[in-house]
């Protein structure tokens, strides 16, 4: 598993990744973390609506934006201050029992 943590101006500020995971991982959690937080929604919920709005379909091309379940912005007192991504484990890992 990966997981990102992004500030407010969306900074990575802590990055991490378990031993032996692809740094596409590492990636999909950053970019995961950067659309939860620039959308201020969860990225999952940010996908399935822009495929069920044909005016929001391209947000899905967007380089920045990966919008896969895994991000969610964080609040305190109403604001977003911030946001958390994760890439978790393929379920081929999951059902060798590695992890």
């Amino acid at each position: 598993m990966s997981v990102a943590l992004v500030d407010a101006s969306g900074q990575t500020i802590l990055l991490t990744q378990g031993d032996g995971v692809g740094p596409h991982n590492t990636e999909a959690a950053c970019r995961r973390a950067y659309t939860a937080l620039s959308t201020k929604t969860p990225a999952l919920l940010l996908g399935r609506n822009a495929r069920a709005n044909p005016d929001t379909q391209n947000l899905a091309h967007l380089p920045e934006l990966l919008l896969l379940g895994g991000g969610v912005p964080l609040r305190y007192q109403g604001q977003v201050i911030g946001a958390v991504g994760r890439r978790p484990l393929g379920p081929a890992l999951r059902m060798q029992g590695k992890f």
